[in-house]
């Protein structure tokens, strides 16, 4: 689970999210595996096998504690809250800092005697998935791993794990019928088909983390 593509592209795709605060509509790891699955499942033909959640690997950027040490805080306590559930394991990458710099190309300090921050983002995120999803795919105990992520980066990941011919491979988008061409689901690249589970609002809402870190 690409975590901060889940949750924003979802936020901003929805209109029950589109105009709250982020923080407001965070998804619950779990509870997005479990609509996830319930949905997957629900779409078989009869006879097919039902997947059952195993396991939600989730990956996420971590705030620096010096420059954002309430969100860091707040990062470190979902975690927690998270893994409460024993099917969950997150993977913080810290995120990546720009700074600004004076003339000579020193970095600028605040008032605080800190580094002035031009901007921040995630960086390693879609490898750090890109593995997973080749490990979880060679695992003997492993059935089936679905990809959840929107970043057309990770299409090669399927491709590897495809060729593997070990586990099935699936994939997730977010799905709304009056915006049916603005979220497109990732394809293998070899150009074979693969399952893609659709959620739509009612699942994003059913996914929200509504627990108040501090």
């Amino acid at each position: 689970m690409d975590y901060q593509n889940v949750h924003l592209t979802a936020h901003e795709l929805f209109a029950v999210s589109r105009y709250l605060p982020r923080h407001e509509s965070l998804v619950d790891p779990v509870h997005f595996g479990v609509q996830l699955v319930a949905a997957r499942n629900r779409a078989q033909q009869p006879g097919m096998d039902h997947a059952v959640l195993a396991a939600v690997l989730v990956y996420r950027g971590q705030p620096s504690a010096e420059h954002d040490p309430k969100p860091y805080a707040r990062n470190q306590a979902q975690k927690a809250h998270w893994e409460r559930d024993g099917r969950v394991s997150v993977t913080h990458r810290p995120l990546k800092y720009r700074y600004e710099r004076d003339a000579a190309g020193q970095p600028l300090l605040g008032v605080d005697g800190k580094r002035v921050v031009e901007s921040k983002g995630e960086k390693g995120i879609d490898v750090l998935c890109a593995l997973a999803v080749i490990r979880e795919a060679q695992r003997p105990d492993v059935d089936l791993v679905i990809l959840a992520s929107h970043d057309s980066d990770l299409e090669p990941a399927l491709d590897e794990a495809l060729a593997l011919g070990s586990a099935k491979i699936e994939t997730f988008s977010w799905y709304d019928p009056a915006q049916r061409h603005r979220i497109r689901q990732l394809r293998p690249g070899s150009g074979r088909t693969i399952w893609n589970t659709r959620l739509g609002e009612t699942e994003f809402r059913n996914c929200w983390d509504l627990t108040k870190y501090p």
